[in-house]
């Protein structure tokens, strides 16, 4: 059994409700995830895992009439604080989405977008941003000549790859994945798994999966949600061998979900 009491939280949420409406989509959650951890949100369809992931990077707030209670703290800080700024909350705290996303630009600029933002203008820097943000997203080796290629002609594990990249150029402390494999096949979502497992000695990285042998496989913690509320959260291979809750075992062993 893992003692996580050493370990540095990173990320607190603490009694956060949601509403969407008049509908409550998440009810009393608070959960701990750690420094330099993958933490897992599994669950069924509609049970709140994205809706908490984007939470955490206050993408929410985009949404009309929503509403959230509780407090979420990022290192301390409420993120929720009215001084805070969003769009710096959202440089730290990096998404890739389910889809891969990338820009209909070259694949050099996809990666340099968000330092270019950012005010970085030198052609030397950005090259070396570019080579390790794509060094770090394992796809270096596959695009180092072709970087002015567009980066539609890449796979769909390519793209996914160079999402991956593009977050990592901006150099955020934790990075969000929804369902970042769902939509490629076994061979390019094992690639992205092993490169999950890599991030992780750099950012701390929370991910919603729909795929149990995905969390299994990739996370060091996870959290059971279902209708809003988390069920059981801890250590994945307990979680997943020896469930505390009855309605945790359920799912795993597939009688409803």
């Amino acid at each position: 059994m893992i003692d996580h009491k050493e370990k540095e939280v990173k990320i607190t949420a603490q009694n956060v409700d949601f509403f969407y409406g008049q509908k409550k989509a998440l009810k009393d959650i608070s959960l701990d995830i750690n420094k330099n951890e993958v933490f897992a949100l599994i669950g069924p369809s509609g049970c709140g895992k994205t809706t908490f992931l984007r939470i955490l990077n206050r993408m929410n707030d985009l949404i009309p009439k929503t509403k959230v209670s509780g407090t979420v703290r990022i290192e301390g800080q409420d993120i929720y604080d009215p001084q805070v700024d969003e769009v710096q909350l959202r440089k730290s705290v990096g998404t890739v989405f389910q889809k891969p996303n990338p820009f209909p630009i070259s694949i050099f600029e996809n990666v340099a977008y968000g330092p270019k933002a950012n005010g970085i203008k030198n052609k030397k820097k950005l090259m070396e941003i570019v080579e390790r943000s794509l060094r770090q997203a394992a796809l270096w080796d596959e695009v180092k000549n072709r970087l002015n290629d567009s980066a539609m002609s890449l796979s769909g594990g390519q793209q996914q790859r160079l999402c991956i990249a593009r977050v990592v150029a901006i150099e955020p402390d934790i990075i969000l994945m929804d369902e970042p494999t769902s939509a490629l096949d076994p061979i390019a979502t094992s690639k992205v798994e092993e490169l999950i497992h890599e991030l992780k000695s750099n950012y701390t990285v929370v991910i919603v999966t729909h795929n149990m042998q995905q969390a299994a496989r990739v996370s060091d913690r996870t959290a059971f949600f279902l209708n809003g509320n988390v069920v059981e959260a801890g250590d994945t291979h307990q979680l997943f061998t020896n469930p505390k809750e009855q309605e945790t075992e359920d799912y795993i062993t597939g009688k409803f979900g």
